[in-house]
């Protein structure tokens, strides 16, 4: 849905008040030297715990950027594929998801963590914990998508083996939540608008929440990564795109309504309920309090005992990874 100019003005105005507020007015440094480009891709999907990344405009256009793009994928190529093949300059997901890029030789970068938690794996009786899962059957998108690396994760840290302990299922529209509310699949491990879907269907049974359950919730859930050759050839660019990140973030916690009202106004969100639940409930304030090293090394650690990735984790992270600006954002940016 479009929104109409007057309006567009009024809302990013009250981003860019409510960010103040919380972060302290600061233009661009001018020894960072000037935008190798002025124009950045980002790539619209369906997950709205990446709300920063939707009300983010203004922020950007304050940081000298001009030509912003939203890229819809749709159900085509991943992200990360994208960004290898040059559709995309930045996306968010999954930790060990860009994990998974990387051990596929993807030419991609790592460069920061957006918010932790976000995933809730809802589970039929008498399932009552990921140890429960063996024998049964878990609804995924499809196999290295983001939600089986994560569930292999959690198996193989409770003693389960991922390959042979679980039944994989999987469905040719990649509907993993409509399998499980039909009760083709045990379990499913949804990230928003799917946790408001399920309970919209009258499931409740929720046996995990990463954004409070231990170890998930100690380490970044979602990691901001670009293209390889983007970030290395525009590194004022990439700062000032995560400096405006991270303004869009305080703003998501200093006035939630109005930023769910932005992605509902803006078509990045069906719903004003599920966009602002999501909003309240995700803790983008913490960015600054967290290490995305850790909890990559973490991801990718969890990942190689359980023989999904091949390469070694420190290598990954040697080749893969910038967190440059994110260090010095963490220094100008006191929170």
């Amino acid at each position: 849905m479009q929104i109409s100019q007057t309006r567009r003005d009024f809302l990013a105005s009250a981003s860019l008040a409510a960010a103040t507020g919380v972060l302290g007015a600061r233009s661009p440094l001018a020894d960072e030297g000037p935008l190798e480009t002025t124009t950045i891709r980002l790539k619209q999907s369906a997950a709205i715990c990446f709300a920063p990344a939707y009300v983010v405009e203004p922020f950007l256009r304050t940081e000298g950027f001009t030509d912003i793009q939203y890229v819809d994928a749709g159900l085509g190529l991943p992200s990360g594929e994208m960004l290898a093949r040059g559709e995309l300059d930045f996306d968010i997901t999954f930790a060990g998801t860009v994990v998974h890029h990387l051990d596929l030789g993807r030419p991609v970068t790592a460069v920061a963590g957006l918010h932790v938690g976000c995933y809730e794996l809802f589970a039929r009786e008498p399932i009552r914990s990921v140890g429960d899962l063996k024998g049964r059957r878990v609804g995924v998108q499809a196999l290295r998508s983001s939600g089986h690396l994560y569930l292999s994760i959690m198996a193989t840290h409770v003693g389960l083996d991922p390959h042979d302990d679980i039944e994989w299922i999987t469905s040719p529209d990649g509907n993993a939540l409509k399998q499980f509310v039909a009760g083709e699949s045990d379990a499913f491990l949804g990230f928003p608008p799917e946790p408001q879907e399920i309970r919209a269907r009258g499931i409740n049974r929720v046996i995990l929440n990463t954004i409070t359950d231990r170890p998930w919730s100690q380490y970044y859930c979602c990691l901001i990564y670009g293209n390889r050759a983007w970030v290395r050839h525009h590194p004022v660019a990439t700062k000032r795109f995560l400096r405006a990140v991270y303004k869009a973030a305080a703003f998501c916690d200093a006035d939630p309504e109005a930023a769910a009202r932005q992605l509902v106004d803006r078509g990045f969100a069906e719903r004003y309920d599920y966009a602002l639940q999501t909003i309240e409930e995700v803790p983008y304030d913490l960015w600054h309090e967290y290490d995305p090293e850790d909890s990559m090394r973490f991801y990718a650690l969890r990942l190689h005992e359980a023989g999904m990735i091949k390469s070694s984790p420190n290598a990954l992270l040697a080749d893969g990874t910038d967190w440059r600006f994110v260090n010095e954002l963490k220094r100008e940016l006191k929170a």
